[in-house]
């Protein structure tokens, strides 16, 4: 049996196969062939006879011409570029890496709540400018300073980046009430709530913080919008670390620009680079990073370990780990990393 690793993420994040990784599947897995592929041309080679692919994306384009590809084990939480229609044609099992990076994507997003908490978006921009204007800190961008303890925090998808984020807001004193498409019949902590989709008029309308970690399915596309946009609070902040597509981003931009929300830390966007030309880079109440919220030195470190777990799964023939359902677009269960 052959498996093929490529860590390339996007056009603008190539990471060579590591060598250690190679030489730890080896000894672990001695019966077993890994091949490395860091150029386009070895991957399109070496996938004729792979039987499984490990590393963020494996080629649509490709699966007609790997007739023996038999599971995908993404390195990544985002599964949209491997649920190809010949993936879900051919039912190749597609694993993928919830969990890996929840910890560094609730820090991420802890950052961002208590970056708008306390105007530091504001101070930076003074920093830049050379100015002391303590003034302007202290009343930001149309929303003074304040405290996150005692803070309404929203979280809309309660998979483990959810759950992180739901349990680190909640040991800094927030609130905290949740979104999934089936809640339980009693929230557990610490969930002072949890609704299905027909709660979510109500759930945004409460939140200081509205943190979106659903994934990208046809269900969410578009969730937030207009309606739900305009009705939260005019002291709210929309943190987005699920995917751009999840909010309708003209939407989004005509409720920062009138200021029917205070702001939007955004990490994700409907079109990856984000155009220079973009409104969004130049509104004061905005947080942007590069799609970066996942970034932490332990990542292909914990994508290792669920792979070498789930492959000793797969060659004894028992169930994976988070294995996606094709019709829903992530894993049925709960059972990840």
């Amino acid at each position: 049996m052959k498996i093929l690793l490529n860590f390339h993420l996007g056009q603008d994040v190539r990471i060579a196969v590591p060598e250690g990784t190679l030489a730890t599947l080896r000894e672990r897995f001695p019966a077993v062939t890994f091949v490395g592929a860091d150029d386009a041309e070895t991957l399109a080679r070496q996938a004729a006879d792979a039987e499984v692919f490990y590393g963020f994306q494996f080629p649509s384009e490709l699966v007609p011409k790997a007739p023996r590809l038999r599971w995908i084990q993404s390195a990544s939480a985002g599964i949209e570029g491997n649920l190809s229609p010949p993936v879900v044609k051919r039912g190749i099992l597609l694993t993928n890496g919830a969990g890996i990076a929840s910890t560094g994507i609730a820090e991420h997003v802890l950052g961002v709540m208590l970056a708008f908490c306390r105007n530091l978006h504001v101070a930076g921009r003074l920093q830049r400018e050379g100015r002391w204007d303590r003034p302007a800190v202290m009343a930001g961008s149309g929303t003074p300073i304040r405290e996150f303890r005692g803070s309404g925090v929203a979280v809309l998808g309660l998979g483990p980046i959810g759950a992180a984020v739901a349990a680190d807001s909640a040991a800094l004193g927030a609130t905290v009430r949740g979104l999934r498409r089936h809640p339980p019949a009693q929230a557990p902590p610490p969930y002072e709530a949890v609704v299905g989709p027909e709660g979510l008029p109500d759930l945004v309308g409460w939140a200081h913080f509205v943190v979106l970690a659903v994934p990208h399915t046809p269900e969410t596309e578009g969730m937030i919008g207009e309606r739900e946009l305009g009705l939260m609070r005019r002291d709210a902040v929309l943190v987005n670390v699920a995917r751009g597509s999840v909010v309708d981003e003209a939407a989004l931009l005509d409720a920062l620009r009138r200021g029917l929300i205070a702001g939007a830390g955004l990490d994700v966007f409907a079109e990856e680079p984000l155009a220079a030309s973009s409104p969004l880079w130049a509104l004061p109440n905005v947080i942007l990073t590069p799609h970066v919220a996942g970034a932490t030195p332990r990542y292909l470190e914990r994508a290792l370990e669920l792979f070498i777990e789930n492959l000793g799964r797969y060659l004894e023939g028992r169930p994976l780990r988070n294995l996606v359902d094709h019709g829903l677009g992530y894993p049925r269960s709960s059972d990840s990393v």
